[in-house]
């Protein structure tokens, strides 16, 4: 029988919790930077056997340094972890969790009637201290509600965003917000800006980031009243940030920018469009390469050049859309995401443990707030766009 163990100022506190008739170990971390990953089993569209054989996967790569907390029903998850090999794993733990939010739930509504939910119980246990990073494919609008009463905005941000990185011809990018919020003020595009611009630093190791502010041309004066003063406040910040200016939809792939900044409903928009695109092409290809058997010679002699290219744009290996901007790290996976998808979810989140992200940010935004000062109390009449 295991214990449900709490750490406390570098001692153990053992404490009993009967879960289903049988006890849980878990170690509960009061350190500054805690380095524990909660996983979130039951919010995939495939089940939890293919979130736990994801978490498997990411520790046998190496990609995680402390362990993984596995939060879920445990008598409908216990099959698949003793499945993956993971019931005496000495980097694995369980938390139970009695109740799922499904995708349809309304997101206060689910966080109200169902509070022992895997989702829920996943962020607290970054709120409590235990883990410095939970990870989910469940209901997107429950975990952003969740995630930001729970761990609340870091000083200075009225709005939190949700980033998603992408493949360039020659390197990589972020785009954000993708989702966290349609409806923004010019001084969230600020915020966001700065966000990525830590982000990309911190995650993909891009020293001096560009960032541009998405619009419908790169012309001063051309876009919305949104775009428009956003940029007056991003030229604003100086040289905080290695800011080049308004940028349009060709340019987000060709190399331009590290960091792309717009509001949340373009941005998915534009998530979509783009899994839907590279979703189509892949299926013309396939289509037009089994028409003739010259075709499918071709294509076996372009059979490395061709796994080359799905490797270089696969986006599982961006398995998880970290929720920046809030007092903890929080990864959202997308709900169809494979075994592939949740390992570089778990590695994602790992990478932002380890640089500490949130607390990197608190000063820069602090800087660019104080900056900016007057400019920020002359934008409260601006309407949000739509």
């Amino acid at each position: 029988m295991s214990r449900y163990k709490r750490h406390l100022n570098d001692k153990y506190i053992y404490l009993a919790r009967p879960l289903v008739g049988r006890f849980f170990l878990l170690r509960m971390s009061t350190s500054t930077t805690p380095l524990s990953i909660a996983i979130d089993i039951m919010g995939s569209d495939m089940g939890p056997s293919e979130v736990v054989a994801g978490v498997a996967m990411a520790l046998k790569e190496n990609w995680v340094r402390d362990r993984v907390i596995l939060v879920g029903d445990e008598t409908i998850g216990h099959k698949e972890i003793e499945e993956a090999g993971l019931t005496n794993h000495p980097q694995v733990e369980v938390f139970h969790a009695s109740q799922v939010i499904e995708m349809h739930e309304k997101p206060i509504q689910s966080l109200k009637t169902k509070k022992d939910s895997s989702l829920v119980r996943a962020v607290e246990l970054v709120k409590n201290g235990t883990c410095g990073a939970a990870v989910s494919c469940g209901n997107t609008g429950s975990l952003m509600a969740c995630s930001t009463l729970k761990l609340r905005p870091i000083d200075g941000v009225s709005k939190p965003a949700l980033a998603s990185v992408w493949p360039s011809k020659n390197s990589k990018f972020v785009v954000l917000d993708v989702g966290a919020n349609p409806q923004c003020r010019p001084e969230n595009l600020l915020h966001y800006a700065i966000l990525g611009n830590q982000y990309a630093q911190d995650a993909l190791d891009i020293r001096t980031p560009r960032i541009g502010l998405l619009s419908i041309g790169t012309e001063e004066g051309k876009g919305t009243d949104l775009t428009n003063q956003a940029h007056q406040l991003l030229k604003g910040l100086g040289d905080q940030i290695n800011y080049v200016g308004l940028i349009e939809g060709f340019q987000i792939f060709a190399d331009e920018v590290d960091v792309v900044v717009t509001d949340g409903f373009t941005g998915n928009v534009i998530l979509k469009t783009c899994e839907s695109l590279a979703k189509m092409m892949k299926g013309l290809i396939t289509e037009e390469v089994k028409r003739t058997p010259v075709r499918i010679m071709g294509a076996v002699l372009m059979k490395n050049g061709l796994k080359n290219v799905k490797r270089r744009t696969d986006p599982k290996q961006y398995g998880g859309a970290p929720l920046l901007g809030l007092r903890g790290t929080v990864l959202k996976a997308h709900g169809s995401s494979d075994r592939v998808a949740i390992a570089n979810a778990i590695r994602i989140a790992e990478t932002a443990i380890s640089h500490d992200i949130a607390s990197h940010t608190v000063s820069a935004i602090a800087i660019a707030n104080e900056t900016l000062a007057s400019e920020l109390t002359t934008t409260g009449d601006i309407e949000p766009a739509s």
